[in-house]
């Protein structure tokens, strides 16, 4: 269970962890240290940093206070209190560097110990413990050096009774996205508290349990989010580092951590393939169920930390992606279909898509994803019509809900043919058959040059149903920065990224019009934007529309 539904058997166990006498059970033990500090690689941002000094949490997607914090609050999207809550954002302070940065992150955390420094349903539960214990030990050194004695004892202390809980509550929550998240909780744990072989045990028997659905053959991802991609990645190589960091100072069993070491080497290596198959020329990546671009340092420190040099995944069939480089050319298309049950809640109802940059430029994109869920940003983001692809009649192609995406009908089929003049790929899907009963067909062919992209997109009518009219559009939204004029003759239009570099987008079978549109890139701050919409109407026969983008070479 990582925060959504809430069992009958949830709110026994919160009934007991609420009871005064449950924290007895937890020990009022004191560590005199820690054992050791598995080393974290992962770089903060020292203008977060500088703003968490000024009283603001730009890290965690919110307009928090830091004078001190409202650790919770009514009125705060609950995912900003899960990771004001998780201390990430102390990484922020250390890149600030220097003493008031120090002095700001004791502030901060020994506030939180004054006030939520026993068991709470929200701030403590499995997958942001295991968030915040992992960073309090990552930190420890920068935040703890110069502080007194009491304030190291008081963290050693909390750190000790969340482990025990942690160790308590994590077996019946590693089931979901946050799965990897808890484990590295109890690894880090395991290198750093008392207790440290019971915690490498569980570590290691939910690593078992769950590694094999957390990390699938071809490395993307059970929820198909490329920002997620990077944060299981990150988790796992922490896994790693911290087996790693114990087993040499001894301080667990060597054959145990070894075993896990052997099973983690090969996922760690699929995330990275998988995580470089869904990067943009740009280092950023893609948008697609809920993704953001992500830090260009971050992702490759990541992938330097999972130690795997190779070329990106062509083809990912069980994430369903599909990529391809012609020249400077480079497309990612969503060939697959929602994520599962478990795995959807950020999910988007896209299918098809395509985004498609020129170098380091980003040319045609979906628009991306609002921090914030359930508001009415959130579900317009999560929308067919925000993705560049086909949309019938202005309606999903998959229910969008609160907490995920609606059933659908089959799966998403596709297939990958190369040939001498480039690379085409076939996919469709029948998310629109039980509402309208059409299917959608994509065709997408790259020319080996890169400058030669072609489409077709078709709506197949079921026999079983009738003939209504159907009205159709096939959305292109464009980056921010690339510029677009409609041709005169109206079924063209010129567009143009920064660097001066010309793309004439053609059409035939539909109408062109320019519209308004938005992206949401750095996950925060909308940015207007346009898109070609090719509008249409489908008859009682398959009705299709062809496509073209090719580069135009200044005469």
């Amino acid at each position: 269970m990582t925060g959504a539904a809430v069992g009958f058997g949830d709110r026994l166990r919160g009934l007991a962890f609420a009871n005064p006498l449950y924290e007895l059970t937890l020990g009022h033990g004191r560590p005199r240290q820690l054992a050791l500090v598995p080393p974290d690689p992962w770089p903060g941002c020292a203008r977060r940093g500088q703003e968490i000094m000024a009283g603001r949490f730009p890290a965690v997607g919110a307009k928090l206070s830091a004078r001190p914090p409202a650790w919770l609050c009514d009125r705060a999207d609950p995912r900003a209190i899960d990771a004001l809550n998780g201390f990430a954002w102390l990484r922020d302070l250390r890149a600030a560097g220097g003493d008031g940065a120090r002095r700001q992150a004791r502030r901060l955390v020994g506030h939180w110990l004054e006030r939520h420094d026993r068991w709470h349903p929200q701030l403590w539960r499995p997958d942001v413990l295991a968030r915040r214990i992992a960073n309090w030990i990552a930190a420890h050194d920068f935040f703890c050096a110069s502080a007194d004695d009491g304030f190291r004892a008081d963290i050693l202390a909390s750190l000790a009774r969340q482990g025990r809980h942690l160790a308590r509550t994590s077996p019946s929550a590693v089931e979901g996205p946050d799965a990897v998240a808890i484990i590295k909780g109890l690894a880090y744990g395991a290198a750093a508290l008392p207790d440290g072989d019971r915690l490498l045990g569980l570590a290691v028997r939910l690593l078992r349990r769950d590694l094999a659905r957390q990390v699938p053959p071809d490395g993307v991802h059970p929820s198909r989010n490329p920002l997620r991609q990077l944060d299981v990645l990150r988790d796992l190589v922490d896994v790693r580092a911290a087996l790693h960091t114990a087993k040499a100072a001894g301080l667990t069993d060597a054959a145990e951590a070894e075993a896990i070491s052997d099973a983690l080497l090969p996922a760690i290596e699929r995330l990275a393939h998988g995580l470089r198959a869904l990067r943009h020329g740009d280092d950023r990546l893609a948008f697609f169920h809920g993704g953001a671009e992500g830090e260009p340092l971050l992702i490759d420190t990541a992938l330097t930390q999972a130690g795997v040099r190779s070329r990106p995944l062509k083809t990912a069939r069980h994430g369903g992606y599909e990529r391809i480089v012609a020249g400077r050319t480079l497309a990612i298309f969503d060939a697959g279909g929602p994520p599962p049950f478990g795995f959807d809640a950020d999910a988007h109802a896209g299918p098809l898509s395509f985004e498609l940059s020129v170098g380091r430029q980003r040319l045609i994109v979906n628009c991306g994803a609002w921090p914030q869920p359930g508001d009415g940003w959130a579900n317009a983001l999560r929308s067919t019509a925000a993705h560049s692809t086909l949309c019938v009649a202005d309606t999903n192609a998959i229910e969008v809900t609160g907490d995920g995406l609606g059933e659908v009908l089959g799966p998403v089929a596709a297939e990958r043919v190369q040939v001498d003049e480039g690379i085409l790929i076939s996919a469709r899907h029948a998310f629109y058959r039980r509402v309208f009963g059409v299917t959608h067909r994509r065709r997408l062919y790259v020319a080996r040059s890169g400058e030669d992209v072609r489409g077709e997109d078709t709506l197949v009518r079921h026999p079983d149903r009738g003939g209504a009219i159907l009205p159709f559009a096939v959305r292109f939204h464009l980056h921010p920065d690339v510029a677009v004029a409609a041709v005169q003759s109206g079924d063209s239009a010129l567009l143009r990224l920064p660097g001066g570099g010309g793309w004439r987008l053609r059409i035939a079978g539909a109408r062109l019009a320019l519209e308004d549109s938005v992206y949401m890139g750095a996950g925060g701050t909308p940015r207007a934007a346009r898109q070609v919409a090719v509008l249409g109407e489908a008859g009682p026969d398959a009705t299709r529309v062809r496509w073209a983008l090719t580069r135009e070479r200044r005469g």
